[in-house]
Formats: C-alpha cells, structure tokens, sequence
C-alpha cells in the first residue's frame, strides 16, 4: 500500500505537470488572452455572463460568479453574472421538461444580445450544456466552453473552446479554477486600469 506521504507527492506533481503542459501550449495562453477579450468585450458593451456547469462544474459556476458581482483582488463596481441552476428552477424544469433543458430554459428567459455564456464540462459531453450553447447559438450569443479529456461533443458547440487534456475531473476543475481566475484577474486590470 502506498505511503500517504507518496500519495500527496504524486497528486501535486501530476497537478504541477498538468500546469506546466498547459503554461507550454501558446495556442492555449492564445486561447486563453481571447477568453479575456470575451469577457472584457462583454462587459464594455453592458453585458452579463451566464455560466452553467453539473456537479463540480456548477460549483465553479457559482464561484465565477460570486467573484464578478461581488469582488475577486480589486475594489470595483460589480459585474453582471449568474451561475445558471438555482434549485427551484432545476427542481421545475427538470420535472416537467427534463434535466437536459435546465440550462437552456433559464438562458432563454434571462439572455439578451451582448451577453456571455461560458459552459463547463469535464467530459465535454454535458447534454444540458449543450443544449444552452445551442439556446446561444440561435439568439447570436457567443459561448466559451472550458472542457476536459478529449472535448467531447461540446468541442463543436462553442465559440472558443479550451481543452485540458488531463484524464480525471478533479484535475480537470482544478485547472478551470485557475483560469477562471486568472481571466477574473486579467479581464479586471482591462476595465479597471487606473486601480493597478
């Protein structure tokens, strides 16, 4: 039986390699810098961001969207943001419509011209976020999906799509974590320049 101690080693070094891969990649930090022209074009143009995810995922959707409407490093204005799924809505939809239409039936009520929707998935095969990114496909709605393996069905569904090629959902969230958070970082320092 292995070690605790080895156990904790190899999880942070599979981590760190899955980091310093992606940090290698300049099509991912390309990918990455359009993620932030996204979110600053949204926000210079009055827009909100949607952002829906299961499990997991949805957690880091509420995360996101606390840190833009509350505060993430800077002392600024809020900005518009809503983890999609609250659980009367999921409770509702997904008794009389199915669980599939969560997401693309709050999207459709709240989304307007000029806003973001950003799906996570680690499998990339997230039928109700797919079903959203086609809800913002047919209303002119740019999409950013932040995936995993493979990229799954998704991979096709979305306007800029990042991929983290890591095998497990954990490591998977824990890099959309950190890019979600740097895109908080990066896309603040563009419309808050006088703060830093």
């Amino acid at each position: 039986m292995m070690e605790m101690t080895e156990i904790w080693k190899n999880a942070l070094q599979e981590a760190h390699n899955i980091l310093t891969d992606f940090m290698s990649n300049p099509a991912q930090i390309e990918k990455c810098t359009a993620f932030t022209r996204k979110i600053v074009e949204t926000y210079k143009n009055n827009g909100n961001i949607f952002i829906c995810g299961n499990g997991g995922s949805h957690c880091d959707a509420m995360h996101f969207a606390e840190e833009l409407t509350g505060r993430n490093r800077l002392e600024r204005r809020p900005l518009g943001a809503l983890a999609l799924g609250d659980p009367s809505h999921l409770t509702c939809v997904g008794n009389d419509y199915g669980f599939e239409y969560v997401f693309a039936r709050q999207f459709a009520a709240l989304a307007r011209r000029g806003d973001l929707l950003i799906g996570l998935s680690t499998s990339g095969n997230s039928k109700n976020v797919g079903l959203a990114f086609e809800e913002a496909r047919d209303r002119g709605i740019p999409t950013v999906a932040l995936l995993g393996r493979d990229g799954g069905s998704l991979k096709e569904k979305a306007d800029l799509v990042i991929i983290i090629p890591a095998k497990t959902s954990d490591r998977i969230q824990e890099m959309h974590i950190k890019l979600l958070h740097t895109v908080i970082d990066t896309a603040e320092r563009e419309l808050f320049p006088p703060s830093f």
